[in-house]
């Protein structure tokens, strides 16, 4: 390793890469239904926990509200943060709806739990102005 390389936790190596990906993603439930309880939420938590790390991504933070879930997640580069999000919430899906059904039954209809959409953004790092200057003024070969 270089002595100029310095290891910081949330910089991770790969077979050929050095990555730190971080996405903050939001989930809601089938027409923003209040279905969410304290004790969903919890277990939601940990449902989040085990699907992260199937992936080989790791749940920095989670929390949410009782219409919405917020999930700050650092995930690999081989990893595809739909292809993350749609495993997360089908895994989810099923067995909170197995695991509190007279609940969620009651706040959803149909066979669906998840809205079909759900809101990601990279985050972390210099800001976007910072890094497109420093692009910018690289010095171009003669």
């Amino acid at each position: 390793m270089s002595p100029r390389w310095e290891p910081a936790p949330d910089i991770r190596r790969g077979r050929g890469v050095v990555y730190r990906l971080h996405a903050h993603v939001i989930f809601t439930p089938r027409y923003r239904r209040k279905v969410f309880t304290d004790a969903i939420l919890s277990r939601r938590e940990d449902l989040m926990i085990e699907g992260c790390d199937s992936f080989g991504a790791e749940p920095v933070e989670f929390n949410g509200a009782d219409d919405h879930v917020h999930l700050l997640v650092h995930y690999p580069p081989k990893v595809a943060s739909s292809t993350l999000v749609h495993s997360l919430k089908g895994i989810s899906a099923r067995l909170l709806r197995k695991e509190f059904p007279t609940h969620i039954r009651q706040f959803l209809r149909g066979g669906h739990f998840w809205s079909p959409s759900y809101f990601a953004a990279s985050c972390g790092g210099a800001p976007l102005a910072i890094i497109k200057e420093y692009i910018e003024n690289q010095k171009r070969p003669d």
